[in-house]
């Protein structure tokens, strides 16, 4: 994580390495970052800004309710470092629950290589273990 702005923005980088396991098969002799994992990237970033913002993080989980708008512009290679830049658009906090909506852009280089609107909400881990519950983690 580079810069944290409360309940507005993040930016952190991750660097790409070839040792990660999806390359075997993403693609064999031309490794390619996978797009949904450019996305899973601007999420994880956008949960580490979400998470700030409660005491009981332990027993929380992120889940993701919806993506949209994604585009990938460029592809991601081993050696490449992303620069996830991440906004929030918005912020509804009700008890027990904190729903986001944020827009990431991913930068190689300066350049835009991905980019993707995610909402996502921040839940009890213990919401659907207890027995005969019926209540399941995600909706």
């Amino acid at each position: 994580m580079l810069e944290l702005k409360r309940k507005e923005s993040i930016v952190a980088i991750k660097n790409v390495t070839i040792n990660e396991p999806f390359f075997n098969g993403h693609f064999p002799g031309l490794p390619i970052m996978p797009g949904v994992l450019i996305v899973e990237a601007i999420a994880q970033a956008g949960g580490a800004l979400l998470l700030t913002e409660v005491e009981d993080r332990a027993d929380k989980v992120m889940v993701f309710t919806g993506i949209e708008r994604a585009k990938f512009r460029r592809p991601v290679s081993p050696g490449d470092q992303l620069r996830i830049e991440v906004e929030v658009k918005g912020w509804r906090a009700i008890p027990r629950m904190i729903a986001v909506k944020m827009h990431g852009i991913a930068y190689v280089d300066g350049k835009r290589v991905a980019e993707a609107t995610v909402s996502c909400q921040l839940i009890d881990s213990s919401r659907g273990r207890g027995e005969g519950s019926g209540d399941g983690a995600a909706e």
